[in-house]
């Protein structure tokens, strides 16, 4: 189920930048807002009622298959190249835009501060994967 792109997110990636999108130099949008917009969105539909946590949790594991599916079989280098390829970003940047939109609802319907769980999720990696062990290394940290 496709939202809508929200307007105003800087897209600062590498690579060309889908056609029609305006670039712009800063996002003064913020993470609570694209929540309320999100959820503004599915309550002027009406789709609350099919948004719990099990409906949204699967649509969100349905919109990340679609994701990868742009890099299915390609090579790390590969995946590179379609990521920056202006004829593939534009979907690309579509599907990823559904697997956060998805996000945000899960944690509009539960409750759930994103931002808080951000912060905490990063401190408790940071200590299961200090610098000095893990700088350049895609060890999981039990093999640190």
């Amino acid at each position: 189920m496709d939202y809508f792109v929200p307007v105003g997110i800087a897209r600062r990636c590498a690579g060309p930048q889908p056609s029609g999108m305006a670039e712009l130099a800063d996002s003064t949008t913020t993470l609570a807002e694209l929540k309320t917009r999100v959820l503004d969105f599915a309550r002027a539909r009406d789709w609350e009622q099919f948004h719990s946590p099990k409906n949204l949790s699967m649509a969100l594991a349905a919109e990340s298959g679609e994701l990868m599916e742009h890099f299915l079989w390609a090579t790390p280098e590969q995946s590179q190249a379609i990521a920056t390829d202006p004829a593939k970003r534009g979907r690309i940047a579509d599907e990823l835009a559904d697997v956060v939109i998805y996000a945000l609802e899960f944690a509009n319907v539960t409750g759930l501060d994103v931002a808080a769980a951000i912060e905490a999720k990063m401190a408790a990696n940071a200590q299961k994967y200090p610098v000095e062990k893990s700088r350049g290394k895609s060890d999981k940290y039990t093999e640190l």
